[in-house]
Protein backbone atom coordinates (compact mmCIF):
# COMPACT_ATOMS: atom_id res chain seq x y z
CA UNK A 1 0.00 0.00 0.00
CA UNK A 2 1.08 3.61 -0.96
CA UNK A 3 1.78 6.38 1.82
CA UNK A 4 -0.80 8.42 1.83
CA UNK A 5 1.97 11.34 1.38
CA UNK A 6 4.16 10.00 -1.06
CA UNK A 7 6.65 12.13 -2.65
CA UNK A 8 6.11 10.82 -6.35
CA UNK A 9 2.34 11.59 -5.96
CA UNK A 10 3.06 15.18 -4.32
CA UNK A 11 5.23 15.82 -7.56
CA UNK A 12 3.03 14.55 -10.05
CA UNK A 13 0.04 16.43 -8.86
CA UNK A 14 2.07 19.66 -8.95
CA UNK A 15 3.24 18.98 -12.06
CA UNK A 16 -0.39 18.79 -13.28
CA UNK A 17 -1.06 21.91 -11.89
CA UNK A 18 1.76 23.55 -13.43
CA UNK A 19 0.69 21.81 -16.67
CA UNK A 20 -2.73 23.68 -16.06
CA UNK A 21 -0.75 27.27 -15.89
CA UNK A 22 1.24 26.08 -19.04
CA UNK A 23 -1.76 25.84 -21.14
CA UNK A 24 -3.00 29.84 -20.52
CA UNK A 25 -5.89 28.75 -19.40
CA UNK A 26 -7.45 29.81 -15.18
CA UNK A 27 -7.65 27.50 -12.78
CA UNK A 28 -11.22 25.43 -13.04
CA UNK A 29 -12.69 27.34 -9.37
CA UNK A 30 -12.10 30.46 -11.29
CA UNK A 31 -13.22 29.54 -14.78
CA UNK A 32 -16.47 28.73 -12.74
CA UNK A 33 -17.03 31.51 -10.76
CA UNK A 34 -17.75 33.85 -13.94
CA UNK A 35 -16.98 37.44 -15.12
CA UNK A 36 -14.61 39.66 -12.29
CA UNK A 37 -16.62 43.21 -12.02
CA UNK A 38 -20.18 45.01 -11.58
CA UNK A 39 -22.96 42.90 -12.85
CA UNK A 40 -25.78 44.13 -15.37
CA UNK A 41 -28.89 43.04 -16.68
CA UNK A 42 -27.13 42.25 -19.91
CA UNK A 43 -24.18 40.25 -18.54
CA UNK A 44 -26.73 38.27 -17.03
CA UNK A 45 -25.49 39.20 -13.59
CA UNK A 46 -27.84 41.55 -12.15
CA UNK A 47 -27.11 43.80 -9.32
CA UNK A 48 -28.96 44.40 -6.29
CA UNK A 49 -29.09 47.01 -4.51
CA UNK A 50 -30.02 47.06 -1.18
CA UNK A 51 -30.47 49.30 1.86
CA UNK A 52 -30.52 48.59 5.54
CA UNK A 53 -31.76 50.22 9.27
CA UNK A 54 -29.24 49.29 11.79
CA UNK A 55 -32.21 46.97 14.22
CA UNK A 56 -34.57 47.94 11.49
CA UNK A 57 -36.23 47.08 8.14
CA UNK A 58 -34.67 46.53 4.31
CA UNK A 59 -35.22 47.21 1.46
CA UNK A 60 -33.65 45.45 -1.68
CA UNK A 61 -34.02 45.49 -5.58
CA UNK A 62 -32.83 44.41 -9.14
CA UNK A 63 -31.67 46.82 -10.88
CA UNK A 64 -30.94 47.09 -14.46
CA UNK A 65 -27.51 48.94 -13.73
CA UNK A 66 -25.76 50.44 -11.32
CA UNK A 67 -25.64 54.16 -11.93
CA UNK A 68 -26.44 57.17 -10.00
CA UNK A 69 -29.40 57.61 -12.22
CA UNK A 70 -30.72 54.18 -11.29
CA UNK A 71 -30.31 54.54 -7.79
CA UNK A 72 -30.85 57.96 -6.47
CA UNK A 73 -34.76 57.59 -6.98
CA UNK A 74 -34.66 54.43 -5.01
CA UNK A 75 -32.78 56.57 -1.79
CA UNK A 76 -34.78 59.60 -2.02
CA UNK A 77 -38.03 57.26 -2.04
CA UNK A 78 -36.69 55.17 0.36
CA UNK A 79 -34.43 57.13 3.06
CA UNK A 80 -35.88 60.54 4.67
CA UNK A 81 -33.66 63.65 3.73
CA UNK A 82 -31.14 64.80 6.42
CA UNK A 83 -30.35 60.57 7.31
CA UNK A 84 -27.23 60.17 8.07
CA UNK A 85 -25.82 56.90 5.58
CA UNK A 86 -22.78 54.58 5.81
CA UNK A 87 -21.09 52.94 2.71
CA UNK A 88 -18.42 51.93 1.13
CA UNK A 89 -15.95 53.90 -1.18
CA UNK A 90 -17.87 52.84 -4.15
CA UNK A 91 -18.43 56.49 -6.72
CA UNK A 92 -22.26 55.94 -7.32
CA UNK A 93 -22.43 57.47 -3.17
CA UNK A 94 -21.06 60.69 -4.22
CA UNK A 95 -23.62 62.67 -4.73
CA UNK A 96 -25.41 61.32 -1.33
CA UNK A 97 -24.46 64.90 0.61
CA UNK A 98 -25.64 67.15 -2.26
CA UNK A 99 -28.60 65.39 -2.10
CA UNK A 100 -29.55 66.27 1.26
CA UNK A 101 -27.88 63.36 3.00
CA UNK A 102 -25.33 62.87 5.79
CA UNK A 103 -22.81 61.00 4.29
CA UNK A 104 -19.90 58.88 6.08
CA UNK A 105 -17.54 56.16 4.48
CA UNK A 106 -15.02 52.88 5.13
CA UNK A 107 -12.60 52.23 2.86
CA UNK A 108 -12.76 48.50 2.23
CA UNK A 109 -9.66 48.57 -0.03
CA UNK A 110 -7.42 50.46 2.93
CA UNK A 111 -8.54 47.40 4.95
CA UNK A 112 -10.91 49.99 6.74
CA UNK A 113 -14.08 47.62 7.84
CA UNK A 114 -15.18 50.02 10.66
CA UNK A 115 -13.53 53.29 12.72
CA UNK A 116 -14.54 54.67 16.27
CA UNK A 117 -14.79 58.65 14.99
CA UNK A 118 -15.74 59.99 18.69
CA UNK A 119 -13.62 57.99 20.64
CA UNK A 120 -16.06 56.28 23.10
CA UNK A 121 -14.68 52.35 21.96
CA UNK A 122 -17.74 51.33 19.80
CA UNK A 123 -17.48 51.59 16.11
CA UNK A 124 -20.38 53.71 14.37
CA UNK A 125 -19.13 54.14 11.10
CA UNK A 126 -19.76 50.59 9.07
CA UNK A 127 -21.36 48.85 6.61
CA UNK A 128 -21.40 45.15 8.35
CA UNK A 129 -25.24 45.53 9.04
CA UNK A 130 -25.83 45.03 5.10
CA UNK A 131 -22.65 42.66 4.37
CA UNK A 132 -24.17 40.46 6.93
CA UNK A 133 -27.67 40.48 5.30
CA UNK A 134 -25.85 40.07 2.00
CA UNK A 135 -24.37 37.26 3.73
CA UNK A 136 -27.81 35.54 4.69
CA UNK A 137 -28.93 36.29 1.32
CA UNK A 138 -26.31 34.12 -0.79
CA UNK A 139 -27.08 31.07 2.01
CA UNK A 140 -30.66 31.57 1.44
CA UNK A 141 -30.16 31.68 -2.35
CA UNK A 142 -27.74 28.99 -2.68
CA UNK A 143 -30.12 25.66 -2.30
CA UNK A 144 -32.12 27.15 -5.06
CA UNK A 145 -28.60 26.36 -7.37
CA UNK A 146 -29.55 29.13 -9.64
CA UNK A 147 -32.40 31.44 -10.17
CA UNK A 148 -33.86 32.76 -13.46
CA UNK A 149 -33.46 36.68 -13.74
CA UNK A 150 -37.14 37.06 -14.11
CA UNK A 151 -37.80 35.22 -10.92
CA UNK A 152 -35.16 37.03 -9.00
CA UNK A 153 -37.25 40.09 -7.80
CA UNK A 154 -39.60 37.54 -6.53
CA UNK A 155 -37.04 35.77 -4.33
CA UNK A 156 -35.86 39.12 -3.33
CA UNK A 157 -39.08 40.13 -2.55
CA UNK A 158 -40.06 37.10 -0.23
CA UNK A 159 -36.73 37.20 1.54
CA UNK A 160 -37.08 41.09 2.37
CA UNK A 161 -40.83 40.32 3.67
CA UNK A 162 -39.31 37.73 5.64
CA UNK A 163 -36.81 39.98 7.43
CA UNK A 164 -38.47 42.67 7.96
CA UNK A 165 -41.53 40.75 9.68
CA UNK A 166 -39.41 39.11 11.80
CA UNK A 167 -40.62 35.75 12.45
CA UNK A 168 -40.48 32.31 11.80
CA UNK A 169 -42.41 28.76 11.06
CA UNK A 170 -46.19 29.30 11.91
CA UNK A 171 -46.01 32.74 13.06
CA UNK A 172 -44.43 33.51 9.59
CA UNK A 173 -47.50 31.94 8.23
CA UNK A 174 -49.61 33.84 10.26
CA UNK A 175 -48.16 37.05 8.70
CA UNK A 176 -48.46 35.97 5.13
CA UNK A 177 -52.13 35.48 5.59
CA UNK A 178 -52.80 38.96 7.07
CA UNK A 179 -50.33 40.93 4.25
CA UNK A 180 -52.99 38.78 1.64
CA UNK A 181 -56.28 39.01 3.25
CA UNK A 182 -55.33 43.32 3.56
Amino acid sequence: MQALYDPPRILDFLAGCLAVEKKGRPPRRRRLKGERGRGTLAKEKPPIFGMIERTGMVVIRMLENVQQVTIAPLIRATIAPGTLVYTDEYDIYARLSRWGYGHKTVCHAAGEFARDEDGDGFCEVHVNTIEGFWSLLRSWLRPHRGVSQEKLPLYLGFFEFVHNVRKRGKALLGSLISLLVK
